[in-house]
């Protein structure tokens, strides 16, 4: 199959057979800048541009080889003063929507208080819990330790 064509039907990858080329699909067009580079722009938010913090499996402490992620807003924000960050915690599939959420939380809240320790002001830090809700359902291990994160999100305004 050509990969710029996708299979997209009602209930979901071809059912249908109604092929859509994505390679006609503009992101400017949505009011979207989408660079090579995986960073995704809009009118509100910057995607992409600062990498996201991992997680082991049901915790939400930062690991020693993650905490550097989060020199990277402190540095930016210190460029762009009048910025702020979103901190966004992400859960892989298993567990309840209720306990994902929370865990998610304390991801999010774990990052926060990070920055916060090394001197971002909390001011300019959200955060918001997104638990399971973007995680691939009974997915192999790689793709679970990827759902298990906080993203690390610019907001313009």
């Amino acid at each position: 199959p050509d990969p710029t064509t996708t299979v997209i039907g009602p209930g979901g990858l071809n059912p249908t057979g109604v092929n859509i080329d994505n390679s006609l699909v503009d992101p400017s067009a949505a009011g979207l800048a989408n660079s090579s580079n995986g960073v995704i722009e809009d009118a509100d938010t910057i995607r992409g541009l600062l990498q996201p913090v991992y997680f082991d499996f049901d915790k939400s402490g930062i690991k020693a080889s993650e905490r550097a992620k989060l020199d990277e807003p402190k540095k930016y924000l210190g460029e762009h003063p009048g910025q702020r960050i979103l901190l966004e915690g992400h859960c892989d599939w298993r567990g309840t929507a209720e306990y994902n959420l929370g865990l998610g939380d304390r991801r999010a809240n774990a990052a926060k208080q990070y920055l916060t320790t090394i001197g971002v002001s909390a001011d300019k830090l959200e955060t918001l819990s997104k638990g399971s809700l973007d995680a691939v359902e009974k997915a192999d291990d790689a793709t679970m330790a990827k759902d298990r994160r906080v993203e690390v999100v610019v907001l313009k305004k």
